[in-house]
């Protein structure tokens, strides 16, 4: 007679359990969708704070390619998205790693004009001492607003360091382990960007791609 009680029950408890878990799994995937547009819009933020958004009008977040030049770029694989004006290259951006931070790996983007100059360089990630090394964000000092305009001739690549070290770029106070592999990390994706030439900034052939699929 306790039969059918029991087995409603289970029936119940199962079917609460199930329903549990699909919302879970929603709400995960709602977040998950929340987090992916969010750091999204937070990179296209910091692309149009180094490349004014009047000055391109694609998507660089669509138009990008990966390269493996660690020796340079600090990483086995690095991000190069392209900026464009109608068929016309403006610039490339990379997110190259600096491996020799003072408190770790510090994350970049740097952006590189046609020309060869530097538009703006910005901080991703980094885990520097407060009140010292953090002086590379823009939001605690403008010290790597000092990149911009910047190129392999100007300064020479002998001016390519502090001013500690002989170069033209400032250290901070207590502070220049930070700058000084900030600016050696810049140096070099300049470096690279010019070894590769017009590689970088030509789009992609699809049709090629996919032929050779």
């Amino acid at each position: 007679m306790k039969t059918a009680p029991i087995f409603l029950a289970a029936v119940v408890l199962s079917a609460f359990s199930v329903a549990g878990v699909a919302l879970v799994a929603v709400t995960h995937q709602v977040m998950d969708g929340r987090i992916a547009e969010n750091e999204r819009l937070a990179m296209q933020g910091k692309i149009e704070s180094i490349i004014p958004s009047g000055q391109f009008d694609n998507d660089p977040l669509e138009d990008l390619i990966q390269v493996s030049a660690r020796p340079l770029l600090g990483a086995e694989s690095t991000r190069v998205y392209r900026v464009r004006k109608g068929d016309e290259p403006v610039a490339v951006i990379l997110d190259p790693v600096v491996p020799d931070g003072y408190a770790g790996p510090i994350k970049l983007l740097v952006s590189v004009l046609r020309d060869g100059t530097v538009g703006g360089v910005r901080v991703l990630l980094h885990h520097e001492t407060p009140g010292l090394g953090d002086k590379i964000e823009e939001r605690k000092s403008d010290w790597v607003l000092g990149f911009d305009g910047k190129s392999l001739s100007d300064p020479t690549i002998e001016g390519w360091a502090v001013k500690r070290d002989g170069g033209e770029f400032d250290q901070f106070t207590g502070a220049t382990i930070t700058p000084r592999a900030i600016v050696n990390a810049v140096k070099n994706t300049l470096i690279y960007v010019r070894q590769q030439g017009d590689t970088l900034f030509d789009p992609v052939d699809v049709t090629a791609t996919k032929g050779t699929g």
